[in-house]
């Protein structure tokens, strides 16, 4: 390994393809789909990880400005506001999992996963943080919850907090204005997991009634070559019924589905979905969709549709038959994460007021690097528009080095954007430059 590692520049740098395409091609209603392409190794790309110097931020759009919500977090993934006005943020990373690849092709992922700071152990933890002057800081950093096994999405519905961890759904109970919950949590029902759990990431989000949970299952391999067994109820939305724990499978094909939110117009489902890989630097788009009932998307027979993936066997002409097209892509690879639709309160400006808010998480394996920033998408009717708008960038230096890694993007009670930052262990907050002040939670 350490050979491995003193060549790593010579060996990532000969790995794979380079977009012939600008990643503006990749995205919007109707993106441009070339001929996949193949390599001996995948595309190798890797951000190094950083961190931020100190007083450095991202580069906010013309009229808006970022400060720094809550630093010295640890991998802080995912965010999820309170009705008082706290934020809870998932300090967490997937759990421990055999080695998935063997030879020259494992050795050089784990490599780049290790460069990326994708290895640190997870915290497991949820923290809360308080705002109690006003000012958009943070002034309390509380743990919140402890001894969690990866904990990702969250969601209250009455006084019942609902945890997504990495192979379960938990339910605790929530006192207003707590700064800890320290009472055993109740299973509700198990989730796809462990040992391989490739893609680990459990998001949940409820109905209106509060009587169903809506939890995203990542896949388990690039593109099912560890059979499809080991995809049982995984690339898939699950409902939940939190009353009994049963479980139905809302929708399937989706490779893996993190973001979830609810469409402020057409009260339909939505979710961001991270592609399949190995086909080329100009694919395949990952995505935002509406999710419909009983819809198939795809995975892992073909992608957009379609397009058939001539990888999987055997073949399922009849899947790729039933595969819906998705609603706007996000340009290929760009690990589009986090999922927020922009509220009525949203204190951006009214040219960020209608549409959706994407915290891209940033490529491994395209060249040129895709994704390092929160992106905004205007929708009008219900419907996405246009290209994507970059709302924070700079999250790569001058050198391609990653200072941070935009993930989970939620909104604050005063309408001010808040985004989870897991390489600059660090939670940003945006609003417009001209912006009231933030408000308060009281103790």
């Amino acid at each position: 390994m350490r050979r491995l590692t003193l060549f790593a520049p010579i060996l990532l740098a000969a790995c794979g393809d380079t977009a012939t395409l600008p990643i503006t091609a990749g995205q919007g209603t109707s993106p441009t789909l070339p001929a996949p392409a193949s390599s001996l190794l995948p595309t190798v790309n890797i951000a190094k990880r950083v961190g931020w110097p100190d007083g450095a931020a991202p580069t906010a759009a013309p009229g808006l400005a970022v400060n720094a919500f809550a630093a010295g977090l640890a991998h802080p993934r995912w965010l999820y506001a309170l009705p008082n006005g706290d934020i809870l943020v998932a300090e967490t990373n997937g759990p421990a999992r055999p080695e998935e690849e063997t030879g020259i092709k494992g050795k050089v992922q784990k490599l780049v996963m290790g460069l990326a700071g994708a290895t640190v152990p997870s915290a497991d933890r949820i923290t809360l943080l308080r705002d109690t002057d006003g000012d958009g800081v943070a002034d309390v950093q509380a743990p919140f919850l402890t001894g969690l096994h990866s904990p990702f999405g969250m969601v209250l519905v009455g006084d019942q907090l609902f945890v997504a961890e990495a192979d379960r759904l938990t339910r605790f109970a929530y006192v207003p204005g707590a700064t800890a919950i320290t009472t055993p949590g109740t299973r509700v029902a198990d989730l796809p997991g462990g040992p391989r759990n490739h893609h680990w990431t459990k998001n949940v989000v409820a109905s209106a009634d509060g009587k169903t949970l809506f939890v995203a299952v990542g896949s388990n391999s690039n593109v099912a070559e560890n059979g499809l067994a080991a995809e049982k109820d995984r690339a898939a939305i699950l409902a939940i019924d939190p009353a009994t724990g049963g479980a139905a499978v809302f929708a399937t094909g989706l490779r893996n589905p993190v973001g979830l939110a609810w469409n402020p117009v057409t009260g339909a489902l939505w979710t961001s979905v991270n592609e399949r890989d190995e086909i080329g630097s100009d694919l395949v788009p990952d995505y935002m969709t509406s999710v419909k009932p009983g819809a198939h998307y795809g995975w892992p027979w073909s992608w957009y549709g379609n397009h058939v993936d001539v990888r999987v066997k055997p073949e399922r002409p009849d899947m790729v038959a039933k595969a819906i097209a998705p609603d706007y892509a996000l340009g290929p690879h760009t690990a589009s994460l986090g999922l927020a639709f922009a509220p009525a309160t949203a204190a951006l400006g009214p040219q960020f007021a209608s549409g959706a808010f994407i915290g891209q998480h940033g490529s491994w394996n395209r060249k040129p690097a895709s994704g390092y920033r929160v992106v905004f998408v205007p929708f009008a009717d219900g419907k996405p528009q246009g290209l994507p708008v970059d709302v924070l960038t700079g999250f790569l230096n001058k050198d391609g080095q990653a200072q941070g890694r935009p993930v989970g993007v939620a909104f604050d009670a005063a309408g001010a954007l808040l985004v989870a930052d897991d390489a600059g262990n660090r939670v940003w907050r945006v609003t417009a430059a001209n912006a009231a002040p933030a408000g308060s939670v009281a103790p």
